[in-house]
C-alpha cells in the first residue's frame, strides 16, 4: 500500500525525472548530442584545469623568440638561412642545449644571398669570362644558404616543424616529410584512428635530411568547436604511415628513445581499444584519434623566453640555455602564431609544444580511457535514481541540501580521479543532471503541487488545520468531496446557560465573547487534527478521521475534549477581567459509521457528516447536564481508548433509539488517576452492580455513602431519586437496568 501511495502521489515527477536521467545516458553513450552538455563539460574542464595548474617556470624548456625585438633589430622574416645557422651554432657550441625544435618552417629556398643573380651573370653575358666564374666558384659555398643552414643541423638533436593539411582541398605537397614514426605496413592501419592528412608543407630536402627528425606543429583539425586548444594530435596519418608531432619528437631525442609503439587495452587491436603510445619505459595516454590532452602548466610564460636577437648577439647568460630543451619559435602578432588556451584568448602556439614536451617527459598527461564512459554512467544512475526517488519526499530546504550534498560529492570524486588518478571523468553530464532534477522538482511543488496545495486548502481549509491540508497535498489524488461512509468520531460541544449570558450582553459584547471563546478552542480541535464541521452559534460541531484517515481517531477526540475543558477553565479570569460571566461547556463524543462528504443545495454546500451515530454524539452533549459531569463519551469511543479510566455513568436510551448505550465520564490516563480516585471509583462500581441488580436498599445506601463523601457529585443524588421512584413503581421482570429518555 505504502509504494503503490507513493507512486501514486509522486509518479509523475518520478517519470520526468527518470526521462532527464535516461536522455543524458543517451548523450553520454553518443545516441544523442547534446551541445550545451558538450559546451559545459568544455567549460568545466577548463576550470579544473585552472584550478590544478601547477604555475611557476620549468627550466627545462627555453624558447628562443622571434618576437618583435628581434624583427627590429634584425630584420623582418624570415631571415637568411646562413644567420639561422649561425643561431644553431651558437645554440649547441656556446650555449650547449641537449635539443632544438623549430616551430618555424622551412618550405621556400632562401635566395638572398645573391647566388642565382650572379649564377644567371656566368650563364649570360659572363659565361666567357674565366676570371668570374673563378670567383664565383670560390664565393659559391659561402652563399649557398640552405646548405650552411643544412649543415649546421647535421649530427645534432634537431627537429624541423612542418604541418599537414586537412580535407579535400590540400594543396600540393610542398618539401620532404620525415621519417615516419611507423611506417606503412609496420601496423594495421585499420587499427588506428589517427587523423588522416590529405596533404603537407614540409621543409626543403637538404634541411629535413640533415635534421635528426621532423614532427608536425599544426594543432588543427582538434581546436574544439569554441577555439580553444585543449588537445593535439601526437600521431597523423598520412599514405598510411604514421608521422609524429613536433613535441612527440622533441621529447623522444631528449629521452634518447629510438622510435614510439602502439600500446592496446587487453587483446584488443582497434582505435577503440589504442590506449597509449609507448616510449621506450614512457605511456602516454591517447584517446581514439591518437591524441592527448595537453596538461597546461600556466598562463604564458611558464617557461623561459629568450628573444633570438639576444642569442645571435650572445647576450644571454649560458646557465639558462645549457642542457635545455630550446624551441624557436614565435610570439609576435605579425607572424599568426598565437592560439586560444584554455585559461588565456591569446597564447602562444609554441608554448603548447613545450607544454606537452615536459608532459611526456614526466608523464603527467591525463587520460580518459574507453572506461571512464562506464564511470560516468554509474555515477549517473546512482545520482539520478537517488535524486529522482528522495527529492519528491524533501521540503525545499532539504532537497537543495540534498542537491547540494550530491554535487560537492560529485566534485569531490571527480577531483580525485583528476589530481590523484590522473583520469579525467566526464563532469558536466551530472552537474546537468542534479540541476535538472532539483529544478524539475521545485517547479513541479511549486506549479502542481502548490496548485494542489491551494486547491485542498479552497475545499477544506475552513474546516482543517494547515498542517493537515499540507499533509494532504502529499497526495490530492487520494482526498475528495464525494460522500462516503467511514468510522469517525465527532464531538459536540455546547455552551450551558447561553441564552441568560447572551441576555446580559450587548451584541458588540456577545459577539467578541464568542470570538475569543470559540478561537482558542478550534485551536485545541485543530491541533489534535480534527475537523471544523460547523459552529452552531455557541455550540461546536468537530469530527476526526477524515478527510484524513486517523486510525486514532478516538483517542485524538477525547483528548481534544480534555483539553478544551481545561483551555476553558484557564480562559475564566481573563473573561472576568472583561467584566463577561464565566463560560461552562459539556462536551459529547462517540465513535460509529458516519456518512462523510459535501452536502447541501446547489446554492450551498458543505463538507459535512451524518447518521445515527452523528445524533447520538449530540445527545450525549445534551445529557451532560442531567449527570452533572463536563464531558460524556459513549461505549463506542470508551472501547478505542483502552489506556484511559472511565466511570460508567449510566446504560441509557437516547429518544429515538431502542437499543441501550452505556455512557462514560472520561477521569484520565489510567496511569495518572489517584488512589482516592480508584477508590471511589471501585465502591461507585458495587452500588452500580446493586441498582441494576435491583437491591434498591443496598445500592440506596451505598449512593447515599458516595454522596456523603463528595456532596458535589450530582450524579449520585441522580441515583438516589431514581431509587426512590424505581421502590414506588418497580421496573418491569426484564428490566436491563437501562434508563430511557423521552426528550433530546
Amino acid at each position: 500500500m505504502k509504494k503503490t501511495g507513493f507512486l501514486r502521489r509522486h509518479g509523475m515527477r518520478i517519470s520526468l525525472s527518470l526521462a532527464v536521467l535516461v536522455l543524458l545516458l543517451l548523450n553520454a553513450i553518443g545516441v544523442l548530442r547534446l551541445g550545451f552538455v558538450e559546451q559545459l563539460e568544455n567549460y568545466t574542464y577548463d576550470a579544473r584545469l585552472q584550478w590544478t595548474m601547477p604555475g611557476g617556470i620549468d627550466p627545462r624548456v627555453v624558447i628562443v623568440d622571434i618576437d618583435e625585438k628581434s624583427l627590429l633589430e634584425m630584420g623582418h622574416w624570415p631571415w637568411p638561412r646562413h644567420q639561422l645557422a649561425h643561431l644553431v651554432d651558437l645554440l649547441f657550441d656556446k650555449y650547449q642545449i641537449d635539443v632544438l625544435g623549430f616551430d618555424v618552417l622551412f618550405a621556400e629556398r632562401d635566395n638572398s644571398s645573391g647566388l642565382r643573380s650572379l649564377e644567371t651573370m656566368a650563364q649570360g653575358a659572363l659565361r666567357h669570362d674565366s676570371q668570374f666564374a673563378g670567383a664565383l666558384a670560390q664565393l659559391r659555398p659561402s652563399l649557398q644558404y640552405d646548405q650552411i643552414f643544412a649543415n649546421s643541423l647535421k649530427n645534432r638533436r634537431v627537429v624541423l616543424g612542418y604541418y599537414f593539411q586537412h580535407g579535400l582541398q590540400a594543396n600540393k605537397p610542398v618539401g620532404q616529410l620525415p621519417t615516419p614514426a611507423l611506417a606503412a605496413g609496420s601496423f594495421d592501419a585499420n587499427s588506428v584512428g589517427a587523423v588522416v592528412a590529405s596533404g603537407y608543407a614540409a621543409n626543403l630536402p637538404e634541411l629535413q635530411q640533415a635534421a635528426s627528425a621532423g614532427g608536425f606543429f599544426n594543432t588543427s583539425p582538434l581546436i574544439d568547436s569554441d577555439g580553444v586548444v585543449r588537445r593535439v594530435s601526437l600521431l597523423q596519418m598520412h599514405d598510411n604511415a604514421l608521422y609524429e608531432t613536433l613535441s612527440l619528437a622533441v621529447a623522444r631525442l631528449a629521452l634518447r628513445e629510438p622510435g614510439v609503439a602502439l600500446l592496446y587495452e587487453g587483446q584488443a587491436s582497434n582505435s577503440v581499444g589504442l590506449e597509449s603510445l609507448k616510449l621506450g619505459p614512457r605511456t602516454i595516454p591517447v584517446d581514439a584519434d591518437m591524441a592527448a590532452l595537453v596538461p597546461y602548466r600556466g598562463r604564458q610564460g611558464s617557461y623561459r623566453y629568450v628573444s633570438a636577437s639576444d642569442v645571435l648577439q650572445g647576450k644571454v647568460e649560458a646557465s639558462v640555455l645549457r642542457g635545455a630543451i630550446v624551441l624557436v619559435g614565435t610570439t609576435a602578432p605579425g607572424l599568426l602564431d598565437l592560439r586560444t588556451a584554455p585559461m588565456q584568448e591569446s597564447y602562444a602556439g609554441v608554448e603548447v609544444h613545450a607544454n606537452m614536451i615536459t608532459s611526456i617527459i614526466d608523464q603527467s598527461i591525463r587520460a580518459r580511457p574507453a572506461y571512464t564512459l562506464g564511470l560516468e554512467l554509474i555515477l549517473l544512475l546512482l545520482a539520478g535514481l537517488m535524486l529522482a526517488l528522495t527529492l519528491p519526499l524533501l521540503s525545499p530546504l532539504y532537497a537543495t541540501l540534498l542537491s547540494l550534498t550530491t554535487v560537492a560529492a560529485l566534485l569531490g570524486l571527480n577531483l580525485y580521479f583528476w589530481q590523484f588518478s590522473q583520469l579525467i571523468v566526464p563532469l558536466a553530464a551530472g552537474l546537468v543532471l542534479i540541476a535538472a532534477l532539483f529544478v524539475l522538482n521545485m517547479s513541479y511543488g511549486f506549479f502542481v503541487d502548490a496548485r494542489s496545495k491551494r486547491m485542498l486548502a479552497h475545499l477544506f481549509g475552513q474546516y482543517v488545520p494547515p498542517e493537515l491540508v499540507d499533509e494532504m497535498a502529499q497526495d490530492p489524488g487520494a482526498y475528495s468531496l464525494e460522500g462516503s461512509s467511514r468510522e469517525l468520531t465527532v464531538l459536540f460541544s455546547d455552551v450551558r446557560g447561553f441564552t441568560t449570558i447572551s441576555e446580559g450582553l450587548d451584541p458588540k459584547q456577545l459577539t467578541q465573547l464568542m470570538n475569543e471563546f470559540l478561537t482558542p478552542m478550534t485551536q485545541v480541535i485543530h491541533h489534535h487534527r480534527g475537523t471544523i464541521d460547523k459552529y452552531m452559534g455557541d455550540a461546536i460541531m468537530a469530527f476526526w478521521g477524515a478527510p484524513v484517515a486517523d486510525p486514532d481517531h478516538a483517542r485524538h477526540a477525547l483528548l481534544a475534549g480534555l483539553e478544551m475543558i481545561a483551555k476553558l477553565e484557564s480562559l475564566q479570569d481573563h473573561f472576568k477581567q472583561k467584566g463577561w460571566p464565566p463560560i461552562r461547556v459539556g462536551v459529547g463524543l462517540n465513535t460509529g459509521d458516519m456518512t462523510v462528504g459535501n452536502m447541501g443545495s446547489e446554492f450551498r454546500l458543505a463538507y459535512t457528516i451524518m447518521g445515527d451515530a452523528v445524533n447520538l454524539g449530540s445527545r450525549l452533549e445534551s445529557l451532560t447536564r442531567v449527570y452533572g459531569v463536563s464531558m460524556m463519551v459513549s461505549e463506542f469511543t470508551m472501547a478505542r481508548v483502552p489506556d484511559f479510566s472511565f466511570r460508567e455513568l449510566d446504560c441509557v436510551r437516547v429518544k429515538g433509539k431502542e437499543r441501550p448505550v452505556k455512557i462514560y465520564e472520561p477521569l484520565g490516563p489510567a496511569d495518572q488517576v489517584s488512589a482516592a480516585d480508584q477508590a471511589e471509583l471501585a465502591d461507585y462500581k458495587q452500588a452500580l452492580a446493586a441498582y441494576r441488580s435491583q437491591q434498591w436498599v443496598q445500592a440506596q445506601a451505598a449512593f447515599a455513602a458516595l454522596q456523603q463523601r463528595n456532596p458535589q457529585r450530582l450524579l449520585y443524588h441522580l441515583y438516589q431519586e431514581r431509587i426512590a421512584q424505581l421502590v414506588q413503581n418497580p421496573p418491569e421482570p426484564d428490566w436491563d437496568g437501562s434508563y430511557t429518555f423521552k426528550t433530546k
